[in-house]
């Protein structure tokens, strides 16, 4: 791991990080009343896990072709968004956490596979 710190970083990623931590990722104000969202159908549920399931397979072709600091940088996030010690263990962080490291992981098992021939 290298020595960053992506606490430490300025611009538009810490500024995102930091609404995520403080604001659960939003840019509406503090005190703003919630819009009411419908439940989603089992259609849009399905639609929707498909679309993840794309973009996770996207995901992992483009860190396959990545040099190993965009792998050390998804590491390192995955680390930065993990339950700190004292703090409370989050579930679902924690799963997040640990898919991120398993992208990286599939990425370089991709990269790894001979060549399909078209």
């Amino acid at each position: 791991m290298t020595g960053k710190n992506p606490t430490n970083q300025n611009g538009p990623q810490q500024g995102a990080l930091s609404r995520w931590e403080n604001e659960g990722g939003t840019d509406r104000p503090r005190g703003e009343a919630s819009v009411d969202v419908p439940e989603l159908t089992n259609a849009e549920l399905v639609h929707l896990r498909v679309r993840v399931i794309a973009l996770e397979n996207i995901i992992i072709s483009l860190l396959a072709q990545a040099p190993e600091e965009q792998h050390q940088l998804v590491r390192q996030m995955a680390e930065f968004i993990s339950p700190r010690p004292g703090s409370t263990q989050h579930p679902l962080t924690i799963e997040a956490a640990t898919h991120m490291n398993q992208f990286v992981d599939r990425a370089i098992h991709f990269r790894d596979l001979p060549k399909a021939r078209s």
